[in-house]
């Protein structure tokens, strides 16, 4: 029996849309367990709202978080409501969003575990940044 060796990832995902809805796009932004940045990303995603987009970030950070091969992720979000409907703390009511609720469930099923955080806006400077620049090019 071979012992997996255990890789926490620390990631802040941050999604926005100019307009709600209007242009959005997500931004990651993912650190090792050292503080180190191992990657920053962002994705158009096209005319959707921001919590789609909030969602969508968290779906980006969960694909890149299996590229690196992390077990353990911890999930830092500014959106109040994406972390406690993943946190099962409020129900997904929407049809929209419940779809992108079902993508999430089925990546954290590849990790050991998933941690899901509320951080306000200020201390989510990077990810925020991420979006911006995405959005910033069109």
């Amino acid at each position: 029996m071979t012992d997996k060796k255990e890789k926490k990832l620390i990631i802040f995902t941050d999604g926005g849309a100019r307009g709600n809805p209007g242009p959005a796009a997500s931004g990651v932004v993912i650190f090792d367990e050292h503080k180190k940045i191992l990657g920053e990303y962002s994705e158009y995603l096209g005319e959707t709202t921001n919590n789609q987009a909030e969602y969508r970030a968290i779906i980006l950070a969960l694909k890149k978080a299996i590229d690196l091969k992390g077990t353990k992720v911890i999930i830092y979000s500014d959106s109040e409501l994406i972390v406690n409907q993943l946190n099962r703390k409020y129900k997904v009511k929407d049809a929209g969003l419940s779809t992108l609720f079902v993508q999430v469930w089925n990546l954290v099923q590849k990790f050991d575990s998933v941690e899901y955080h509320h951080i306000p806006r200020e201390k989510n400077k990077l990810a925020d940044a991420q979006v911006n620049k995405c959005l910033d090019m069109l």
